[in-house]
């Protein structure tokens, strides 16, 4: 039993800041096994990957389009990780997924079926 609880999410206009967080648990949830990611998906597209930080935290990884932007860091003591966004667009608009992915697992991390574990989304919306 696995659960991955995405929050944070809202209505910012561009230019503006949001922080979103993903809470992790379960009992056979071991957080130091798995990387984490932030995936994002918009109707009509295809989902779309965001970053990502080793199981670690020892690396981090960026999408060319919130590099320079975005920040992902994780808590271990709380289970929990993060995503900074600053300098938000509009075209960041997306219901943004927090994912967990096996160290044991070598799927590159941008793909979507490098995950085990996926959150409901929090709804990110950024107005012009």
């Amino acid at each position: 039993q696995v659960q991955l609880v995405e929050s944070g999410g809202g209505l910012v206009q561009a230019g503006g800041s949001l922080r979103l967080s993903c809470a992790a648990s379960g009992r056979t949830f071991s957080f130091r096994d798995y990387g984490m990611g932030w995936l994002r998906q918009v109707p009509g597209k295809e989902r779309e990957f965001v970053a990502y930080i080793t199981w670690n935290g020892g690396g981090t990884h960026y999408a060319d389009s919130v590099k320079g932007r975005f920040s992902i860091s994780r808590d271990s003591a709380k289970n929990t990780v993060y995503l900074q966004m600053n300098s938000l667009k509009p075209e960041d608009t997306a219901l943004y997924y927090c994912a967990a992915r096996s160290s044991t697992n070598f799927i590159d991390y941008v793909q979507s079926n490098a995950y085990d574990y996926w959150g409901q989304g929090t709804q990110v919306t950024v107005s012009s």
